[in-house]
């Protein structure tokens, strides 16, 4: 028996087995493959069925027994859960149990291989899809018929404490890639390859004669020969021929020559030698097929690059144009210009296309390669903007130029960099926690203000969440409720102006609503402590504690339209309400994540006000009696300066901070189940899925609206808003678009392409966040009406 080891102390061996294989080796015939899903009530009808006894009988049988239960288990309890290892001990009697039913039913003929091996591991807190060892590597055990003894030996060594764990420091360790086992279990049939198998025949995993494994191997690589030789036909087909580079290593000559000397080794009985020959042929034939699989990476990445340098510098031409003063007011349209640039694209156009026709290319390289043109030939038409620019660029100091384009450049890294490392947001924040400082001193503005100290403490506070773990964490609800105190405290507070005198602009109805609001919030702190502690005590969780959940869920984003529309009392409502449903999603420290992230919201807001008067462009509004329903079109205020491309990068920078503050990627992938048990406790991801992206969305909810009043505040154009974010997140996928990898762990290639998709549709996903956030800062709910009395 051939044994791969997977170390886990908590887990036994038998916890990874996926599936189960049954092989009858002699004879010839069609494979025939049967799904396995009672196999003791599968065997015994095959008893009374004389069809399926006959099928049973036949050779080349194939039996696949998936295991399932293990995988739900461990991520719903985790693999150190007692659920859990009461479920191993069960599937170790069942596989024991079948293997006696099989060899019963075969009559121990000695023609059954049995192969156990698994998808994926699992992490000690219920996850997988990452690079961990614990993730990547699983057990492939084999025995019966066909299959070599294991073999001790005195030493061996591996990067990992796998073999001393498990105490087989003395039997050889076999690593093969998960694509081997496809080739493997068709050897033990004795039937050809998979057609497009790409794994390698693991032939120390064989019990046979020198001459079969040579012979096998040989097939192996002629297998995968032939499909590089159609990649490389089908890529010379759609290639014009003077601009085709063949694979240089494996060119037709060194082919022959190498199936000719690996067939002569086989002759002379030199198995050896054959075998090693074999497989240099199948990694040239494998690196031969990546190279033509990826033959037009460069072709097509050359045409996406510029398409999106286009359409970046489009945008730019169009802030400048139409919201700065940078332009001359007319501007007369030089129609030979307009005219030559046309002709000129259009023939571009009609040269790439009659290129890509020539080389049958599929109809997305049109779409690649053409879309720049429309773009370039908008750009190129803008020329006498373009002047402009170079004009005012011409008359601008060259270190302050330099300084802008290299701080702009920092940011769009350091935004970059978040989403890889996390504690790129904690150096970002304490950095930005100097920033009101430093603009008091450039501005020679003497004294530091109380909403000066508040934003440096909350920036430093902010800074250390993304220092602190994602997963892997035990669920602690002091956090929790600490969070819920502090809230509800900051509520209180906001009510004392309320008590010690009458408002002109809140009733006495909008103050109820308000009340109830905390009630409610208590009544989560109290929810989640409940839950806990019945799910603690394996009681379940209580019906009462379900229905309240989703009740609060379903009108946190109702209740905040029946509070006044006046900027403070509405986010405050609005605060309060998300943080009842983010607490019965919290299981730890990320629940005072929302409360320092609202209060650095409240900061900002107050902090650019300030720095709007300092500027010249006082605001004649209090902060205090601003409405969002009566708010004024903004976009007829001012036009764009360069502070304002800070505030929309200060906006996109707390976005990300919003997602990266505590989670990432991998916290999507890999969940935690225990954040939605306040709802449900029977694993249903795609529910879970919807509440933890709901979760994720509240911090990006309370920015949003934070930056709506922002751009009341400071008189800031929405619509050139998302022109800077269009451009910052254009600059930020372009970067992403290099990092896009094709191979890794499932964690690595996803996150790449996330990360590149994520950025790709900001601007749309912050469009839809600004209309909800509109909806949520200025529609309001009226369930009371005044009746008005009439003299008579």
């Amino acid at each position: 028996m051939s044994v791969r080891w997977l170390k886990d102390g908590k887990k036994t061996l038998w916890s990874l087995i996926q599936c189960l294989m049954k092989v009858n080796i002699l004879g010839v015939g069609e494979v025939q493959i049967f799904c396995l899903c009672l196999p003791k009530d599968f065997f015994r009808s095959a008893q009374n069925n004389q069809t399926l006894l006959s099928k049973l009988n036949e050779n080349k049988i194939v039996l696949f027994l998936h295991l399932l239960g293990l995988d739900t288990n461990g991520h719903a309890h985790r693999p150190s859960s007692r659920e859990y290892k009461l479920n191993v001990k069960r599937v170790d009697e069942g596989v024991k149990e079948i293997v006696s039913i099989l060899e019963d039913f075969y009559g121990n003929d000695g023609h059954t291989a049995f192969v156990f091996t698994s998808d994926h591991g699992m992490t000690d807190w219920g996850s997988h899809g990452a690079g961990h060892p614990s993730e990547t590597l699983t057990p492939l055990v084999a025995w019966g018929a066909g299959v070599g003894y294991s073999q001790r030996t005195a030493s061996q060594y591996f990067e990992d404490d796998f073999l001393k764990e498990w105490k087989l420091e003395n039997w050889k360790r076999l690593d093969v890639n998960q694509a081997d086992v496809a080739p493997l279990m068709a050897s033990l049939i004795g039937i050809p390859f998979p057609l497009n198998s790409v794994g390698t025949l693991p032939l120390e995993y064989l019990n046979s004669s020198d001459l079969y494994k040579s012979e096998c191997i040989l097939t192996n690589a002629v297998q995968i020969l032939e499909q590089f030789k159609v990649k490389m036909a089908q890529k010379k087909e759609t290639t014009l021929s003077f601009l085709f580079t063949p694979f240089k290593l494996l060119s037709e000559s060194r082919q022959l020559d190498i199936l000719k000397r690996v067939r002569f080794f086989i002759s002379q009985q030199k198995y050896d030698e054959a075998i090693t020959l074999s497989k240099t042929l199948i990694s040239l034939a494998l690196e031969g097929l990546s190279y033509y699989h990826t033959y037009d990476r460069i072709f097509l990445g050359i045409s996406v690059v510029l398409g999106f340098m286009g359409w970046t510098s489009y945008v730019i031409l169009i802030i400048i144009k139409m919201h700065t003063n940078l332009t001359r007011a007319i501007q007369n349209t030089d129609q030979v210009s307009t005219t030559f640039f046309s002709y000129g694209f259009a023939t571009a156009g009609v040269l790439i296309i009659i290129f890509l026709i020539i080389q049958t290319s599929p109809w997305m390289y049109y779409v690649y390669c053409l879309l720049p043109l429309p773009v370039w030939y908008a750009v190129v038409t803008e020329f006498k903007t373009i002047q402009d620019l170079l004009t005012f660029l011409s008359a601008c100091p060259l270190g302050h130029s330099i300084g802008f384009f290299f701080l702009f450049a920092v940011g769009i890294e350091i935004l970059v960099f978040s989403f890889f490392y996390r504690s790129t947001l904690t150096i970002a924040l304490i950095a930005f926690a100097g920033w009101p400082l430093m603009h008091r001193w450039i501005q020679g503005m003497n004294g530091l203000k109380m909403i000066t100290l508040s934003w440096t403490l909350l920036c430093s506070l902010l800074a250390i969440f993304p220092m602190m773990p994602v997963v892997g964490r035990e669920s602690d609800i002091t956090p929790v409720t600490g969070a819920g105190l502090l809230t509800l405290l900051l509520s209180f507070f906001s009510l004392v102006p309320f008590w010690n005198q009458k408002s002109k602009h809140i009733q006495g109805k909008y103050l109820t609503v308000l009340l109830l609001q905390m009630l409610n919030l208590t009544l989560s702190i109290y929810i989640v402590h409940s839950t806990h502690a019945s799910l603690g005590q394996k009681m379940g969780l209580p019906l009462i504690n379900q229905i309240v959940s989703w009740t609060t869920l379903a009108f946190s984003l109702v209740v905040p339209l029946l509070s006044p529309t006046r900027v403070f009392q509405r986010l405050l409502s609005i605060f309060v309400s998300l943080m009842s449903t983010y607490l019965l999603l919290s299981t730890g420290y990320e629940a005072l994540f929302p409360l320092v992230l609202s209060c650095l919201m409240f900061v900002w807001i107050n902090i650019e006000q300030e720095t709007l008067q300092y500027s010249g462009n006082s605001f004649k509004q209090k902060l205090s009696s601003i409405d969002f329903s009566c708010s004024t079109d903004i976009t007829q205020f001012r036009q764009l300066s360069v502070d304002d491309i800070r505030r929309s990068f200060f906006f996109v920078f707390f976005i990300v901070t919003a997602f990266f503050g505590t989670g990432n990627i991998a916290s999507i992938n890999s969940f935690d189940p225990a954040s939605v048990y306040c709802f449900l406790t029977v694993f249903s991801p795609f529910v879970m899925g919807a509440l933890m992206m709901w979760k994720i969305l509240i911090p990006f909810v309370l920015v949003m609206c934070a930056f709506e009043t922002v751009q009341i505040t400071v008189q800031l154009s929405s619509k050139s808003l998302f022109l800077i974010v269009l451009v910052i997140s254009d600059i930020m996928a372009l970067h992403f678009f290099f990092l896009v990898k094709d191979y890794g762990s499932w964690l690595d290639i996803g996150t790449s392409i996330s990360h590149y998709v994520i950025v790709m549709s900001m601007t749309i996903f912050l469009m839809l966040l600004s209309g909800l956030a509109q909806v949520l800062t200025t529609k309001k709910i009226k369930f009371w009406r005044r009746t008005k009395h009439h003299a008579t």
